[in-house]
């Protein structure tokens, strides 16, 4: 289901995907960004990607709480308004920068859409590479997922194939991941002294995904009990990722 833009921001449809089936070429539209908080009380940018035919693609780009020198560059304002984590300027790069200039492109040429953003618009650059410094990773990530999601609609792929298409892979085998259960949390997504930031199991042995999950909930709980009655409840405190 893809919903549906009818000119008010108040005011949206949703439309089966069915009405995506004649549809050859989307265009962009209009782009427009908005400050919105994670799941950790910290403001993001969300993009809303509207087609000249009304359809609305919408992406959002929380970030985690520890990053690597190798990461693209987000941008925050600074400042004492929350805590200096407000991402009003990278809002405003999407809206009167990056809209502007990508108005009337076909939403399947991701790669121009990237390179728009990423080389002409935006442009820095450090020692690892394009860094999205200027602009910021944020308000660029945001624009291309948004687009992405279009680029899928368009080509009648759901989003994991389109991608798949997009890297040059095969797109007649798929197989289900092994979910990842992080079971424990410690260094920056925790109160505690562990060093590790998290402590992960797979299920390897698992038959079927949906076994896979059953075993990791089930770890997950034993887990907890175990825990608590050999270090207390206080050891039980959940951290910023569920561990």
């Amino acid at each position: 289901l893809k919903a549906v833009w009818l000119g008010d921001s108040t005011r949206a449809r949703i439309a089966p995907r069915s009405a995506f089936a004649s549809m050859t070429k989307l265009i962009i539209g209009e782009i427009r960004a908005r400050e919105i908080y994670d799941s950790r009380g910290n403001p993001t940018v969300e993009v809303d990607l509207l087609t000249n035919d009304g359809f609305l693609f919408r992406a959002a780009v929380p970030s985690g709480a520890s990053t690597g020198v190798y990461e693209a560059l987000e941008l925050r304002d600074g400042g004492s308004r929350c805590m200096g984590k407000g991402v009003t300027k990278a809002v405003a790069n999407v809206n009167s920068i990056i809209a502007p200039k990508l108005i009337g492109m076909d939403v399947s040429d991701q790669a121009g859409i990237d390179k728009m953003m990423v080389e002409v618009l935006d442009g820095s650059k450090n020692e690892w590479g394009w860094s999205k410094a200027k602009l910021g990773a944020n308000a660029i990530l945001a624009v291309s997922m948004a687009a992405c999601r279009a680029g899928a609609a368009a080509s009648q792929m759901p989003l994991y194939q389109y991608i798949a298409k997009l890297a040059g892979n095969p797109m007649n085998e798929f197989v289900m991941p092994v979910p990842s259960f992080n079971v424990i949390n410690g260094g920056s997504h925790a109160g505690n002294r562990l060093a590790c930031q998290e402590f992960m199991i797979l299920p390897t042995g698992a038959s079927s995904f949906k076994n896979a999950m059953e075993i990791g909930a089930e770890v997950y709980h034993t887990l907890k009990t175990v825990i608590k009655k050999k270090y207390g409840q206080d050891a039980c405190n959940v951290g910023d990722e569920g561990g």
